[in-house]
């Protein structure tokens, strides 16, 4: 399902950042024909700008505690959301949207959270002293219901699995079927195995009529059956086959002969 059809930039006289990144300067209209499309380039090529604008301009859910209308780290990308416009087939409001480095303070907030509700019931056990079961179980009943959600959720928690473990698991447990979702580097803490569990938990949820933008540099996750690949090198967004793209090529001419490459180290 494809629920964002298009974006389009309105004129604009605005010249400081992100409006002055040459992608962003010369942006005009992007059409998503793929439940699956994939920002790709170079570092600074401007692909993490407009994936955050477009969250913002969407109104996307955030994984973490942070709105992107009110996240910080967002603030230079707001200016530039207010003069998207988006085209939907089915405006939908399931979904999230997840930058890597965002992932790693959202399992801190959640053992936080954990260990705060523990600590509540046992509080509830010592100032309940001397009163009956029934009342003492009342009391405990509001953070044992959100301590079991969280338990129910995330299992033992995502701090006790391996960062790629538990980023995974993060995807897994929050994957709604119609959610529009918008990852910036999902790859970054994924192993190449852990990457192809993603891709298949990918698979599963365009095949519920969820709708995918991700920013990658990974060619594993980039090889994605029938996804769009826009590139956004050389100042200019345009389609791209996936055997065209540099970060395949010299994957694989490094994979024949690492020699070649580390000689000159």
């Amino acid at each position: 399902m494809i629920h964002l059809r298009s974006i389009t930039k309105k004129e604009t006289k605005e010249q400081d950042f992100p409006f002055n990144v040459p992608v962003i300067s010369a942006l005009e209209e992007i059409k998503f024909t793929s439940p699956v499309t994939f920002f790709v380039g170079e570092n600074g090529s401007g692909k993490s700008t407009l994936m955050e604008t477009i969250a913002c301009a969407a109104g996307s859910v955030t994984a973490g505690s942070e709105s992107v209308n009110t996240d910080p780290s967002l603030a230079h990308v707001r200016s530039l959301a207010q003069q998207l416009r988006l085209t939907w087939t089915k405006r939908t409001h399931k979904g999230f949207f997840l930058r890597a480095e965002d992932f790693f303070g959202y399992a801190k907030q959640l053992t936080h959270t954990r260990l705060e509700l523990e600590n509540d019931i046992k509080k509830v056990d010592r100032e309940y002293t001397g009163r009956s079961i029934f009342a003492k179980d009342l009391a405990k009943l509001p953070h044992a219901n959100e301590l079991h959600a969280i338990k129910n959720r995330y299992g033992d928690g995502l701090d006790t699995r391996s960062h790629g473990e538990s980023f995974l698991a993060l995807f897994q447990s929050r994957f709604v079927p119609n959610g529009l979702y918008i990852f910036d580097e999902p790859e970054a803490p994924l192993s190449p195995i852990r990457q192809l569990a993603f891709l298949s938990a990918l698979k599963q949820m365009v095949a519920q009529d969820s709708q995918f933008i991700i920013a990658t540099h990974s060619p594993i996750i980039m090889a994605f059956p029938d996804a769009e690949i826009l590139s956004f090198d050389g100042g200019q967004i345009r389609s791209v086959n996936y055997d065209e793209l540099e970060h395949v090529t010299l994957t694989r001419e490094f994979l024949k002969d690492p020699e070649a490459y580390l000689r000159y180290l």
